[in-house]
């Protein structure tokens, strides 16, 4: 599993569309001395482009089954064979809701009327999976935050500020409602 996070740390990805993966979680064995009879690592990879993901799934795959080879090809493997299970475990598709479309233009509208300076970017969030059914989405920022998805994330949950974004995600609901 080490050779198969080492190959894969090595790939390049596309700053443009962005892409990203990394190796979130890594386990197995019983004690620091004894061989493990199995082992996992969860795998995070996404992309802007559904074409760039599909290649960095396709280049893991490559990854994983010359890892094995190797492996046993230099261990015994008289006790069995070293395999793989490659299983997908999440699966959030790309896409994007144009700036032109009604629902970002409703929304640029809205967030203009308190006052706000609206920007754009793509991400991924609960709305990919509307987007990739052909469904308009989007995901409203969450105001003065940073360092998503670290230990030390944070966002200002104080009440003026928690009072601001739902009166803006309200006004923006009842907006595309209309």
């Amino acid at each position: 599993m080490g050779n198969a996070i080492a190959k894969f740390s090595r790939i390049t990805v596309p700053a443009k569309p962005k892409t990203t993966f990394n190796v979130g979680v890594v386990g197995g064995g019983t004690s620091v001395n004894s061989i493990p009879t199995e082992m996992f690592m969860d795998i995070d990879m996404r992309s802007e482009s559904p074409g760039e993901l599909n290649k960095l799934v396709t280049a893991f795959q490559a990854i994983i089954r010359e890892a094995v080879d190797e492996e046993s090809r230099t261990r015994s493997v008289a006790e069995g064979k070293i395999d793989a299970d490659v299983t997908l475990i999440g699966d959030r598709p790309s896409g994007e809701t144009p700036v032109s479309s009604s629902l970002v233009q409703t929304t640029t509208a809205a967030v203009k009327a308190f006052g706000l300076t609206p920007s754009y970017g793509i991400g991924s969030t609960d709305s990919n999976i509307p987007i990739s059914l052909g469904i308009p989405a989007i995901t409203i920022g969450r105001g003065n935050s940073a360092r998503s998805h670290a230990l030390d994330e944070w966002v200002d949950v104080g009440k003026p500020s928690t009072v601001r974004a739902a009166q803006v995600a309200l006004t923006v609901i009842l907006a595309a409602a209309q």
